[in-house]
């Protein structure tokens, strides 16, 4: 079942399947973060307001800002 990166919480685990329409802007931006379709992602950590959100990716730590994980297509893995 695939969902934005927004909806994860600490912990949770995803991969990357895609990017949401209206996203058009932030793609290139996530492709060169190594957000490709395929790549595995954990959730670290989400500031108290939710913005930003801190992922691990590649063995980087990357944070997003909200508008950005919304962009991301997840699929949440167990």
């Amino acid at each position: 079942m695939s969902t934005t990166l927004k909806d994860l919480s600490v912990g949770d685990r995803g991969q990357v399947t895609g990017y949401e329409e209206g996203g058009r802007s932030y793609r290139k931006k996530l492709l060169s973060m190594g957000l490709t379709p395929g790549t595995e992602l954990e959730v670290v950590r989400v500031a108290p307001m939710g913005d930003p959100a801190e992922i691990r990716v590649r063995g980087t730590l990357v944070s997003l800002r909200r508008d950005e994980a919304e962009a991301l297509q997840v699929e949440k893995k167990a």
